[in-house]
């Protein structure tokens, strides 16, 4: 493989200033993620001492092996949603290593609104459940619930992918033979119950830890019976006389105790293998991406600098280096584990469309994972692409991408627009995980040319209908607040918040990133679904 030789002035002033840019980007990211892990109220930490049980924090600690690494999954979910107030949704969940087993944990945080599951909490639980099926991890849950949040009812019970579908989930990862294993450290309620239900394994910490389908003023209302919390579902009821909880905890401490021992004695298929070397440092510091990362978004830069500060020993073999060139393809190895890298270099031509398609494809034959580092604006528009076939071409590399066995993995280091978003595995194409950049912006177009396509369309109606074309002042009024709504609902923030991604990473520790995602990934089997394509229009 050929090093990537970079060509960045770390000197000049526009480095310098990139720089400084991103690195306060990435200071803001650090405040937002320490925000969403320690922002609790007094109150809500006083009840939770009071009760003697250990911190969402503490029982995370507990339960991973020391100095292992956490790949923490969706950390700012519901951002600035209900309030403010609810952070990661209501929960604590990523990948992380119990007794040398690398497993997804889903651990509530009682000390948010007492556990209680908010819509966007339905959402994060599912993509839990969904990165557990598709890399076959075993998921512990560490519940301390009071239920649906009764006021969005609408939002968490009735729909396909609301509510009741976790439990599906579970249906299916049994099936699967994905072990589950659940700590009752709160209240397990109405549906909730059935969480521990369906486990393979059930932890039932006494004296806090309840399970009930109703609780004590659901079965008051409902019977007249006045009966607390304890007597209705507590861990000797559901050990001594049910039988849905299998192990006695009397705290927290030693429930995670029992849980890490469960683990350890869960069966541990082998790996899939995939070509692998002995992993070497980039030749360049990780830290230069926020110099090499411009200021604006619509500047465009070379993303094999990126790919030099990723990949090991900045090697890369670069495939049709000549042909299609707005798109960067070739392999490399990241942490050891060869990838097939897709980066964008420009806006998509047919000519970049095809030589993708047969990348994806040589990879997926090969057993090769695929990232794509994200920077596209879209495909190419006009009459001569049209007439030269860019929408059927486009099309093929959209198939590519949706029919590849192999984990695919992206990351939006700049722009996310348009098709470019799906040709380039954007999250309606099943990455095996999605992240995004500080500096990241996601749309069907920018702002701007949003803004500009609208206001185009009311000139030419009212053309049409033999009036003059809009005023400046008219078209200023116009365009402004298209692109305030383009630039909320279009940054990295926004995304997070509705789990378009599954995190904000600092660009200087995606390399570690894609590493650990690159081991998980390997629980699974490789391909496993028949490898083929269908109809190519050619």
């Amino acid at each position: 493989m050929n090093i990537i030789e970079s060509r960045i002035d770390r000197d000049s002033e526009e480095y310098r200033k990139n720089h400084d840019a991103m690195k306060a980007l990435v200071d803001d990211l650090k405040a937002e993620l320490k925000r969403a892990r320690e922002d609790r109220s007094e109150k809500a930490r006083k009840r939770n001492a009071e009760l003697g049980k250990l911190t969402v924090q503490e029982r995370l600690d507990r339960l991973l092996d020391p100095d292992t690494p956490w790949l923490e999954i969706a950390p700012m979910a519901a951002r600035d949603m209900y309030g403010g107030r609810v952070h990661g949704a209501g929960s604590r969940c990523g990948i992380g290593v119990v007794n040398g087993r690398e497993v997804m944990v889903n651990a509530s945080d009682p000390m948010i609104k007492g556990g209680t599951i908010y819509p966007m909490g339905v959402k994060k639980a599912l993509r839990i459940q969904t990165i557990a099926m598709e890399n076959r991890l075993p998921t512990v849950n560490l519940v301390d619930s009071g239920g649906a949040f009764l006021p969005l009812q609408s939002e968490i019970f009735p729909d396909v992918d609301d509510g009741g579908r976790i439990f599906y989930n579970q249906a299916i990862m049994s099936k699967m033979n994905i072990p589950q294993v659940t700590a009752v450290m709160g209240l397990c309620t109405a549906g909730g119950a059935y969480i521990p239900a369906m486990s393979d394994h059930v932890v039932h910490v006494n004296g806090t830890g309840a399970i009930f389908l109703g609780g004590p003023p659901l079965v008051k209302a409902a019977t007249g019976e006045e009966v607390t919390a304890e007597e209705l579902g507590g861990a000797m009821v559901h050990c001594r006389e049910s039988g849905v909880s299998d192990y006695y905890a009397e705290d927290d401490a030693e429930a995670i105790e029992i849980v890490r021992d469960i683990v350890g004695i869960l069966p541990q298929p082998e790996k899939s293998r995939i070509p692998t070397r002995p992993p070497q440092d980039p030749l360049y510091d990780q830290e230069e991406l926020y110099g090499i990362v411009p200021r604006r978004i619509t500047t465009p830069y070379d993303c094999r600098e990126v790919i030099a500060r990723l990949v090991d020993g900045s090697e890369f073999l670069e495939f049709k280096a000549l042909y299609g060139p707005t798109l960067v393809c070739g392999w490399a190895y990241i942490h050891g584990y060869q990838v097939g890298i897709l980066g964008n270099n420009g806006i998509l031509f047919s000519n970049s469309a095809l030589k993708a398609t047969q990348f994806i494809q040589l990879c997926d034959r090969q057993g090769i994972p695929l990232l794509f580092l994200q920077n596209i604006n879209g495909y190419i528009i006009g009459r001569e692409y049209e007439r030269g076939g860019i929408t059927k071409d486009g099309h093929k590399m959209v198939h590519a991408v949706s029919t590849a066995t192999v984990p695919k993995f992206t990351v939006i280091i700049g722009a996310s627009f348009g098709a470019g978003n799906y040709g380039m595995c954007g999250r309606a194409y099943g990455p095996r995980f999605l992240w995004t950049w500080p500096n990241a912006k996601i749309g069907v177009m920018g702002g701007e040319q949003a803004a500009d396509v609208l206001v185009s369309i009311k000139n030419d109606q009212m053309i049409r209908e033999g009036q003059d074309p809009l005023p400046q002042e008219f078209i200023d009024a116009i365009r402004q607040p298209i692109i305030d709504q383009a630039e909320k609902e279009g940054n990295a923030y926004y995304s997070t918040a509705n789990l378009w991604d599954d995190g904000i990473l600092d660009p200087a520790l995606t390399r570690d990133v894609l590493g650990l995602a690159l081991s998980v990934s390997l629980n699974a089997p490789m391909n496993e679904r028949d490898q083929g394509h269908g109809t190519f229009r050619m």
